[in-house]
């Protein structure tokens, strides 16, 4: 019979798991006290939900939210770090924490939205893509660049009759305050 307690920790990640754009597992073996201290504080400085799961409850809460691939990432001592906006903000706070600190932690996989699982690869590929931002930033320089360089070209014949018409006025003038 479960515990109330139980029911309730399995809707909390019932909940999560619904709301979340990305949910990444990590194996967090080998991690003291005070590092996995300074996980939460940063991941939580980050945006992101941190939580250690046990797993016989997340595999209940997977199926009840209609995600059950989760539970190909979860196996042994496991965390879950949850995103609910851009999911490249949580790859990348991961990786920060595990390249800054040389730390044990492990990434196992992700799973985004109703999609299938994201292998290790895949994520770490996916921490080191650029920002979004960025990559939209790029794209509208390159859907801007090919109307400029024509424009540049349409304009070009104007701007050589105006110099040859500027370079005929000094011409005029310089003779005729000669003669």
């Amino acid at each position: 019979m479960p515990t109330e307690a139980k029911i309730q920790r399995v809707n909390v990640l019932k909940d999560k798991l619904e709301r979340c754009t990305i949910a990444i597992a990590a194996d967090y073996t080998g991690l003291s006290v005070n590092e996995m201290t300074d996980l939460r504080r940063r991941m939580r400085a980050a945006g992101v939900d941190l939580t250690v799961v046990k797993n016989t409850l997340t595999y209940l809460a997977s199926e009840a939210a209609g995600r059950p691939q989760v539970k190909e990432i979860v196996k042994g001592p496991t965390v879950l770090a949850f995103g609910y906006d851009d999911p490249q903000d949580v790859t990348k706070a991961l990786a920060d924490y595990i390249r800054t600190t040389r730390s044990a932690l492990a990434i196992r996989g992700a799973v985004m939205g109703d999609g299938p699982v994201m292998p290790t690869s895949d994520v770490t590929r996916m921490a080191s893509l650029p920002s979004k931002s960025l990559m939209l930033a790029t794209l509208m320089g390159q859907l801007q660049s090919p109307m400029q360089r024509l424009l540049g070209v349409l304009n070009g014949p104007l701007r050589n009759l105006d110099a040859l018409l500027q370079a005929r006025i000094q011409q005029i003038e310089s003779n005729g305050s000669g003669n």
